[in-house]
């Protein structure tokens, strides 16, 4: 039975990213709104999502339209706005063809070698050495803003791009879902990248939305309880096959 709870649906837009969350056919799923959903239900707090752009899902996250960002890697930026509640660990690597050879190991490569185009998501966020390798790039006109993990992919495929600098799992996810790009993976390489480094990944309840205090305390509640179970790591070991899943996706 489900307990008394909030006072009202938890506003949480999201984009599709990889089997963290799907969007298919106008239902969305996934491993982040199936975990909500089943602990929502266990606190009483029913959560009402919205297909957004990546991008906009942020900005309704900064501007308070929204009561949680999920998945979020924790930054600098998005501790301005909210509680951060960590659930996994990630990190960002470089990703390219297997058709092409790259030649970079890290990004000091990528700034260095300036005939290299390199894609990221719009709206994606890692740290402060993303933020600042985004910046430089945008400023050299290297920068291939796409819109989404496939997008990415098409990108890369398509030569637009040379390289991109996001998590994998996004992207291979993504690929799955879609069975005419799921042979897709098996020609994507992965390149861990030192300044890339390991930072925590879960989700963000928004101290800016209308929520009221007690129903922020029982967002939070719901968030700390999934961090607790482990149950997102083994949904990615479940979704995610891939050797090289430990590269880009840890438990906390």
């Amino acid at each position: 039975m489900t307990q008394a709870g909030c006072s009202r649906d938890l506003q949480v837009p999201v984009a599709a990213i990889g089997m963290a969350v799907t969007v298919k056919g106008g239902e969305i799923g996934g491993i982040y709104p199936e975990l909500l959903r089943s602990e929502g239900t266990k606190t009483g707090c029913a959560v009402a999502f919205q297909v957004v752009p990546r991008a906009r899902q942020e900005l309704l996250f900064e501007t308070g339209q929204s009561d949680m960002l999920v998945p979020a890697r924790r930054s600098a930026r998005r501790d301005l706005h909210g509680t951060f509640v960590p659930i996994i660990r990630s990190r960002a690597v470089l990703l390219s063809m297997r058709t092409r050879q790259l030649p970079a190991t890290s990004v000091a490569d990528l700034l260095r070698h300036r005939e290299l185009r390199v894609a990221v998501v719009r709206g994606y966020d890692y740290d402060g050495s993303y933020q600042s390798l985004v910046k430089q790039l945008r400023t050299e006109g290297r920068l291939i803003e796409s819109a989404d993990p496939v997008s990415l992919a098409r990108d890369l495929d398509a030569g637009i791009a040379d390289v991109a600098v996001v998590t994998p799992t996004a992207v291979t996810g993504a690929l799955r879902s879609d069975p005419k790009l799921s042979g897709w993976v098996e020609r994507l390489q992965v390149q861990p990248a030192p300044e890339l480094a390991w930072g925590e990944s879960g989700a963000y309840v928004s101290r800016r939305s209308s929520l009221s205090e007690a129903d922020r305390q029982r967002a939070l509640q719901m968030l700390e309880g999934i961090g607790r179970s482990g149950d997102a790591w083994r949904a990615f070991q479940r979704y995610h096959p891939d050797e090289n899943l430990n590269e880009s996706v840890r438990p906390r």
